[in-house]
């Protein structure tokens, strides 16, 4: 059995540690954060011991595995500290807060020989796995333009950074990994219109390697939560509804009929069979964790590593350069 630490216990932290508590392969051993009670609050909950200081924890409690839930500017310490102790590390996305400190993470992983994973939660949301799965088989046929929409109130805890960061990070990394493509170019507005220091606002063009276009609709500024992604491609429309695990696919019966090839302007695309995909419903968060524990104990990479990661921070990095330059970035 894994001897598992938590570092953070806030929204987060708390979820990753319910779920070590609860998994077979592992035991909660501890949990650090600076907010004390907050520590021995949870630690009281799980049978765990508490610290104030994690370097204490990970010296007192020598950890086989660290999962890092503390605010983004810290995981950088946290993480190559943990590794450097010798804890296989699981981080919170976005893996870091810039491309400096998140390379220096994959540098301490690879000197030390841990594995490093990063918390990308919605790749293992069940409508996200049951469409990577029919894209794969071809069903759509060639993609046009991805549609990603997630907006919602602002929220309080997330001061370190903006909307880029804590919400396109998730886009950017599904969108390449839905496309097998890489994003090539990239352009975006942002604004900030509540928050004290970070963008609250950014409304992005992406285009990918395979001739697709991306559409980023992403706020802190909707009074209802809405997380979306649509698909449109030959043969007709995927929409995922992130909150609620449903997938739909809408056909373009011109394509189902075999009268694609060919087509003029004039025969467009007509609306055929709408599919509601039966998807039995998991936790994200439980099912990541899992994934995470499973590389660790058959020692193989985790689904979203250290450099898929990274990727993300760069992509994100990217997105606000644009944002204040008004102008497209290009990537090799």
């Amino acid at each position: 059995m894994l001897k598992v630490a938590v570092v953070g216990v806030g929204a987060m932290g708390r979820n990753h540690a319910r779920i070590f508590a609860e998994m077979p392969q592992t035991h909660l051993a501890a949990v650090a954060d600076l907010d004390a009670e907050a520590a021995a609050q949870v630690a009281r909950t799980y049978k765990a011991e508490a610290y104030a200081d994690f370097e204490e924890m990970l010296t007192i409690e020598r950890p086989d595995v660290v999962s890092v839930a503390v605010p983004t500017r810290l995981h950088r310490p946290v993480a190559v500290a943990a590794l450097e102790a010798g804890s296989h590390v699981f981080v919170e996305k976005p893996l870091a807060l810039s491309v400096t400190d998140g390379q220096a993470i994959l540098d301490a992983a690879r000197r030390t020989g841990r594995k490093l994973a990063v918390g990308h939660i919605e790749r293992f949301n069940p409508a996200v796995v049951e469409l990577k799965r029919l894209l794969d088989e071809g069903q759509l046929g060639r993609m046009f333009q991805l549609r990603s929409r997630r907006v919602g109130p602002f929220p309080p805890r997330v001061e370190d950074v903006g909307v880029v960061f804590d919400l396109a990070t998730h886009e950017v990394n599904i969108l390449e990994y839905l496309t097998q493509a890489r994003i090539t170019s990239l352009y975006a507005e942002t604004q900030r219109e509540i928050h004290a220091a970070h963008e609250d606002l950014l409304s992005g063009v992406l285009k990918f390697s395979n001739g697709a276009v991306g559409v980023l609709d992403i706020n802190w500024l909707t009074p209802k939560k809405f997380r979306e992604l649509t698909i449109i491609g030959e043969r007709g429309m995927f929409v995922v509804n992130y909150l609620t695990q449903e997938l739909q696919f809408f056909e373009n019966s011109s394509a189902s009929n075999g009268q694609w090839e060919g087509l003029t302007a004039l025969m467009g695309v007509s609306e055929g069979r709408v599919v509601k995909y039966e998807l039995k419903r998991k936790e994200p968060l439980r099912a990541e964790l899992e994934a995470f524990i499973s590389a660790v104990v058959e020692d193989h990479t985790p689904l979203i590593d250290g450099a898929e990661g990274l990727r993300a921070v760069l992509l994100a990095e990217k997105i606000i350069e644009s944002g204040r330059t008004h102008q497209i970035i290009r990537l090799t």
